[in-house]
Formats: C-alpha cells, sequence, structure tokens
C-alpha cells in the first residue's frame, strides 16, 4: 500500500515519505470477563523520522467477516467510524485513542489523548472485537472496501483464519481479553501477518515512552550536525538548515532554529543528555542523534 500523505486531508509539517502516523496497537478486550483494561483502545504511532500532522482522518472499524460503513442504525450512519481531531505527532511520538469501555476491569488506561464520550466528543466510542477484526485508519469518512483503499492511511485485520481483509500475504494473529496485536519493533512492511505480534496490551499516550528516530541517509546527515557530540553548549551546522527542531527523547521540541552552514545555535539551556535534531537541507527532511555533555 502507498503510504504517501497527499492533499486528502493529511498534510506533513516536514514533507517526507518516511513521516508516517499508523496504527500501532489494537485491543479490543477491555472490560471482558477476565480483563485487566477497562477500555478497548487504539493507539497510533508517527514511525517516520519527520514531525506530521494528521487532519481529517477518521478510524473506522468493522467485525472479521462484515462490512465498513452504517450497521443497524440510520440515525447514526457513522457509527462505526470515528472521526479525529487534527494530530500532530513528533517522530517515535504514540497517540492513544480510548475505546469503548465493558463491565469488567481493574485498570483504567492511561489518560487518553483522545476519548470519544458521545457529549463533548460527539461521535461514540467504537466497541471493538476481543478476537478480531479490521481497523482501518482514512482520510476521509468514506468507507474502505480493501485494505488498499484510494482513502486508506494504514489497514490491518486480526484473527488468523476468519478475517476477510487484511494488508499483505496474512492477517494479523487473533487477539484474547487479555492480548492485543501491536506493532514488531515498529516495522511496517504492509503485510498484518508479520509487522503485527499478539501480546500484553501496552498502551501509551503522546506524554510516554521514549523517542524512536530513525537517521535517514547517512550521507545527509553527516554534514547535518558537524558536532554529535556537543561539549561547548553549541551545535555547529555543516550545510544551511531551516526549520530545525530540537527533540528530547520524550518527543518533544525543546529548541527551534535556523542556521547558516558553518553557523552554531547554542543549547546552553538544555540539560545534559541525548537529542534528536531535525531541519530541512537541501529542501529535503534530515535528522540526527547528538549527545551533550
Amino acid at each position: 500500500m502507498k503510504k504517501i500523505f497527499t492533499i486528502l486531508g493529511i498534510v506533513s509539517i516536514a514533507a517526507s515519505m518516511n513521516a508516517q502516523i499508523v496504527i500501532n496497537e489494537v485491543y479490543g478486550g477491555g472490560g471482558n470477563s477476565g480483563a485487566t483494561l477497562k477500555n478497548d483502545f487504539v493507539e497510533l504511532i508517527n514511525r517516520g523520522s519527520s514531525p506530521v500532522t494528521l487532519n481529517g482522518a477518521y478510524i473506522q472499524y468493522a467485525s472479521t467477516g462484515g462490512a465498513f460503513g452504517a450497521s443497524g442504525s440510520v440515525t447514526n450512519p457513522l457509527n462505526n467510524k470515528l472521526a479525529l481531531p487534527s494530530i500532530t505527532l513528533n517522530p517515535g511520538q504514540k497517540y492513544l485513542i480510548q475505546m469503548a469501555a465493558g463491565n469488567g476491569g481493574t485498570q483504567n488506561l492511561p489518560t487518553p489523548d483522545f476519548a470519544p464520550n458521545g457529549t463533548s466528543f460527539p461521535d461514540q466510542p467504537l466497541a471493538l472485537s476481543g478476537t478480531g477484526g479490521k481497523v482501518a485508519l482514512t482520510s476521509d469518512s468514506t468507507s474502505p472496501t480493501a485494505a488498499n483503499g484510494s482513502n486508506v492511511i494504514d489497514f490491518v485485520g486480526w484473527g488468523s483464519g476468519t478475517v476477510s481483509l487484511f494488508e499483505g500475504a496474512g492477517a494479523a494473529p487473533a487477539t484474547t481479553t487479555t492480548t492485543s496485536i501491536s506493532r514488531t519493533n515498529g516495522i511496517d512492511t504492509n503485510n498484518n501477518n508479520a509487522d503485527f505480534t499478539a501480546g500484553t496490551p501496552t498502551p501509551e499516550n503522546s506524554g510516554s515512552g521514549s523517542l524512536a528516530v530513525t537517521e535517514i541517509n547517512k550521507s545527509k546527515t553527516a554534514s547535518f550536525v558537524k558536532n554529535a557530540f556537543v561539549k561547548n553548549n553549541e551545535i555547529t551546522f555543516g550545510a544551511d538548515a531551516k526549520d530545525v527542531k530540537v527533540f528530547n527523547m520524550n518527543g518533544q521540541v525543546v529548541k527551534t532554529a535556523s542556521a547558516k552552514q558553518n553557523e552554531s545555535v547554542s543549547v546552553a539551556e538544555l540539560a545534559k543528555g541525548n537529542y534528536i535534531v531535525t531541519g530541512t537541507v537541501n529542501n529535503q527532511p534530515v535528522s540526527q542523534k547528538i549527545l551533550k555533555d
């Protein structure tokens, strides 16, 4: 499937084919008998190397053998679709969407980034199956009929042997009350069977976890920040760089700047530790990890 952000409601802050928001984890056993967590959830992640904004997107759900779209209601034609607010995620940052609650469970999710409740957020939370189903991240509300539909940003079908649509050669494994499906090391090969693993649910919101940035094109990053080991409180750039952002390892922007070739930018106000520097060089997004001593 093409994972390219186009004018269909998807706008990239720093355009890059590597900058993409995808489905990272799905759990449908929330509140079921024997569950620990009270709610179902869907977790998204920006697995690219540049910040990206997602506008006008939807989460859509269907059962293993069912079709996407309205189901059993003419008054709420979007009852299997959830309109997402505008989302901006830094590299490696996650986004937790709280779904329906059951009658069981003992623990709440971490504070969700989005929790539709039918009141302050008009849409109802989606009730997911605990064993299998289909979740699509789409650029509009049109119901997909294929895993690689024109409006599909990402898609996962799970419940091996029973689910009707999935990416690649096979579906992701089935789940239980106590297991979710999540990406194996964050990979996305557009093959649900290879990309997802069943295991203990690990919901994380946008403020948790660590920043996972893959440096792109070593030849570019080599001329981006000249001193990856910063001892003098200054970052020196090897090329003209626009839209420079420094991220801490929680994915938060802690410094912004622009710099000319061989120009230095002070980071004296930053604590010692690892950071990710991103920017645009020759109209191409680049990123590099640095250590401030």
